[in-house]
């Protein structure tokens, strides 16, 4: 497994994810990716599956200092008292003492930014969680976070996928030595029916959703979420060390952007993009 450095992490650079995910599918999962040799996992307070990835987890028999874990706070408990225990609720579900990374999930404009990265340092200088970060947060906003937080950021994680052009994210994360964590890598399962992607895919002896997360992963700094709800395609996602793109594979994959390809922008939570 490819490990990414960012700002003191070492976060395994293919994650599985949980949003979306009933917690039926969480237990059955969970045991199973780990086995596969996963060993980052990504859920949120507001996914509502805190609770089974934790017991997931504790069943799966591979220990818990092994695995990485992230969870996000939503939005609801930005503000200081709120954070703290909503945190300490998260712990609980998750049946850990911390989580390696907490994210804020999404801005919000109703709480001062100093009052969540304040938050965000409380809880981290109490050791509930290693390390910090942002989620689905432009370049201002990251800057922003960067210069009012006590201890460096080490994610951002944002919607990235070939439709979508994060490169401005991706530099400014790169130039504060912070990661990009890439979701929807699927991008609704557009990326399937792509001809370019079936074409290098064909040429590997990959399928596409491999194709897809090499091509994240291949960026410096760049960590991405898979998710699946087989064991079949689990295995086959976490395959994608054993092959690299060529630089004009990777342009001709970056060229599929286009201006209309962001899927997640949620009225009321999403920033001024990029």
């Amino acid at each position: 497994m490819k490990i990414v450095q960012a700002n003191g992490a070492s976060i395994p650079a293919l994650g599985f994810g949980t949003f979306r995910m009933p917690g039926a599918d969480v237990l059955r999962m969970l045991p199973a990716v780990l086995k596969l040799g996963y060993r980052h996992i990504d859920t949120a307070q507001i996914y509502g599956n805190e609770a089974e990835v934790g017991e997931g987890m504790a069943h799966s028999g591979v220990p818990r200092e092994e695995v990485f874990l992230t969870t996000k706070v939503w939005v609801d408990n930005y503000r200081h008292d709120a954070f703290e225990r909503s945190v300490d609720e998260s712990l609980r579900k998750l049946r850990t003492d911390h989580v390696d990374l907490l994210l804020l999930h999404w801005p919000n404009d109703k709480v001062p930014l100093a009052e969540q990265i304040e938050a965000l340092n409380a809880v981290q200088a109490a050791g509930k969680t290693r390390h910090i970060g942002v989620s689905n947060f432009s370049t201002a906003l990251m800057a922003e976070a960067e210069g009012l937080s006590k201890t460096p950021l080490v994610t951002n994680q944002v919607e990235w996928h070939p439709y979508i052009d994060q490169t401005i994210v991706h530099e400014a994360a790169r130039r504060a030595r912070m990661s990009v964590t890439a979701y929807y890598a699927m991008a609704d399962g557009k990326v399937f029916d792509d001809g370019v992607l079936k074409s290098i895919a064909a040429s590997h002896g990959k399928s596409v959703a491999q194709v897809v997360l090499r091509w994240l992963i291949q960026h410096d700094g760049v960590l991405a979420l898979s998710k699946t709800v087989s064991e079949e395609r689990a295995a086959s996602n976490a395959a994608i060390f054993d092959f690299e793109l060529s630089d004009a594979e990777m342009t001709a994959i970056r060229a599929l952007a286009r201006k209309d390809g962001r899927i997640v922008s949620p009225p009321g939570l999403a920033p001024v993009w990029d």
